[in-house]
């Protein structure tokens, strides 16, 4: 009996919880299907939850925010810096992880404890040193300038020297018997290996450039090349503004966040929840 009701209280508080992080999502997407009128006429009420009972008016925002803004360029542009720093930031921190897992080098155990030290800091605490070396190299207000910062990662290099660390050093052994160059055995047999890590880093690191703002918008002044999060603070900030074209970008900025995760959940619960798996 007690099982049941503590069973029964688990599900009623996770219900609520999943409600308090559902609601405003909700509320988002039923503005960006209604008109401007509408949007104000049913807050405070249960109908600001939902889209306009006329369904010619659910995509109007849509196309409205899309003739008044350049939203397919904004759109390319995130795609286009999220692919880049999940692609480059998979095989850098992959190669790194590598080098501590499966290299002796002098001053290994110094350098991984300094890496590992950086994970306490704040990342604000050194954007302004990032944006220094940024306009030393020449590269300001350019698509490298949001690019080459997010590559590298402290926390993604200790979750593939997890795995690397956790392979027997024998598959490594007998593929240099074999012939394998180091960078062979690295994509041959190390890469496909830790398909968890991969999918984990690949999934944070595609999260965390899709929602960037504060970084693009310091290094980037050409409107044309800015990523989809700045530019809705632009169209925020350019009158008149309207709330229900607002609520429409920001349905569109979140949709491919809902997808990444709903296709690589089982991989970065997987991924996040195990410290080196190695080979099952």
């Amino acid at each position: 009996m007690n099982k049941k009701v503590n069973k029964s209280l688990y599900f009623i508080l996770t219900l609520l919880l999943a409600m308090l992080f559902i609601f405003p999502l909700v509320w988002m997407v039923a503005s960006s299907m209604k008109t401007e009128q509408a949007v104000f006429q049913d807050l405070g009420t249960w109908k600001s939850f939902l889209p306009s009972l006329n369904p010619s008016d659910w995509f109007k925002p849509y196309q409205e925010v899309s003739t008044r803004f350049n939203l397919f360029q904004y759109i390319g542009n995130s795609i286009f810096y999220a692919t880049c720093v999940t692609i480059g930031s998979i095989l850098v921190n992959s190669l790194a992880g590598y080098a501590f897992a499966k290299f002796d080098f002098i001053g290994k155990k110094a350098l991984f404890a300094l890496m590992l030290a950086l994970l306490v800091i704040p990342g604000e605490t050194i954007i302004i040193t990032k944006f220094s070396i940024v306009q030393r190299l020449g590269i300001l207000n350019t698509r490298l300038a949001v690019i080459l910062p997010a590559l590298s990662a402290p926390l993604f290099i200790y979750m593939f020297r997890q795995f690397f660390k956790a392979i027997s050093n024998e598959i490594i052994e007998a593929a240099k018997i074999e012939g394998a160059s180091h960078f062979r055995i690295f994509w041959n047999i190390m890469l496909p290996l830790s398909k968890p890590a991969i999918a984990t880093v690949g999934t944070l690191s595609f999260i965390g450039s899709w929602n960037d703002y504060i970084w693009p918008l310091m290094v980037l002044t050409n409107t044309s090349d800015f990523p989809l999060q700045v530019a809705i603070t632009n169209i925020n900030n350019t009158q008149p503004t309207y709330t229900n074209q607002i609520m429409a970008m920001l349905t569109i900025s979140t949709i491919p966040l809902i997808l990444i995760y709903v296709f690589f959940q089982k991989y970065l619960v997987q991924g996040l929840g195990s410290s080196g798996t190695g080979v099952k």
